[in-house]
């Protein structure tokens, strides 16, 4: 059996690119009997950005409601909110006291935003040692993480097998597991959905409101009656993520056909992730409704994780003379 951790941010509501990219595939991999799942939700890496209190604290619910909403069984992983185990920021310190300074200014986390410098913070530069923190207190086996994400990986295992060297045998390093299969979930705008673009499809929001994303992706200007390009329409490769080959066709043959706008396209996909979700949206407000449910739900994981967190702690404690 090999332990498998992953995790995601609570920066925001959880959307469509998250859902598709994040949340199914990893409860998915939770249902393997092979696998020993911890999922996490991230909120202290979200402090990096979101300094509001009251809107973090909506964030994390709507993220563990979402988790929980997608199917996630939280009898079967260790589902646990990062704050809630501080061993994880006092295992940064030890960390970040043995990497060196050029490891952390190559990291692509800080370099995309190093030409404007007032707009970093100490904690995005540290960004890496935190999530390694996040990984080897659980002595992690196997990371699934996007290619975005590989860079950071590499970093944990580095410390980790630095560190081992020095020490002896003192953490798991982590194998990272990237799927070649798993794309970028296009965003209404064309480029990769994401929060900090504003491009996302939430599609927890009430209907109304879903409706407005939907209708709001970008398309070109050919009318009505003219043959369209299914490949280079950012509605098709939404609705493609989610239909079957026989609906994904039939669109298809639509947009080549003429006589089908973009907005009887966007009224299909609305629908269609209507259909998809349903039961999921059910779900979601319920949760959101009883959100001593969700909380009951991460205590309970919290407490199955502290306990490998504190040995994982007492381990590097000893070592370090502590």
């Amino acid at each position: 059996m090999a332990r498998v951790l992953t995790g995601i941010q609570s920066s925001g509501r959880q959307h469509l690119g998250n859902i598709l990219g994040a949340i199914l595939p990893a409860i998915q991999m939770s249902n393997d009997p092979k696998n020993e799942a911890f999922l996490f939700i991230a909120d202290l890496h979200s402090l990096t950005s979101v300094k509001d209190a009251g809107l973090r604290k909506e964030n994390l619910l709507a993220t563990a409601a979402a988790w929980l909403a997608c199917g996630l069984d939280p009898k079967k992983v260790v589902f646990y909110v990062q704050s809630d185990l501080p061993e994880c920021t006092e295992l940064t310190w030890y960390l970040n006291c043995f990497t060196p300074f050029p490891m952390l200014a190559n990291a692509h986390s800080f370099k995309d935003k190093s030409n404007n410098l007032s707009d970093v913070n100490a904690g995005l530069f540290d960004y890496p040692v935190l999530m390694a923190s996040d990984i080897l207190l659980y002595d992690a086996e196997v990371v699934p993480v996007g290619k975005d994400q590989k860079q950071h990986l590499e970093i944990t295992r580095d410390l980790a097998i630095s560190f081992n060297h020095r020490y002896g045998d003192t953490f798991v390093a982590p194998e990272v597991s990237i799927s070649e299969q798993v794309m970028a979930i296009p965003g209404t705008d064309g480029r990769k959905m994401s929060k900090s673009y504003g491009n996302v499809i939430d599609v927890f929001l009430p209907k109304k409101q879903l409706k407005k994303q939907v209708m709001g992706i970008q398309t070109d200007s050919t009318p009505l009656e003219g043959v369209k390009d299914p490949d280079s329409c950012n509605v098709f490769a939404l609705y493609e993520l989610l239909a079957t080959a026989s609906q994904t066709a039939e669109m298809s043959n639509r947009y080549r056909a003429g006589n089908y706008g973009y907005g009887h396209a966007k009224t299909a996909l609305l629908e269609l992730i209507l259909e998809e979700f349903s039961e999921a949206r059910d779900r979601f407000d319920h949760f959101m409704d009883h959100p001593e449910e969700v909380y009951a739900a991460l205590k309970q994981g919290a407490d199955k994780a502290r306990p490998i967190a504190k040995q994982t702690l007492l381990r590097v404690r000893t070592k370090l003379g502590f």
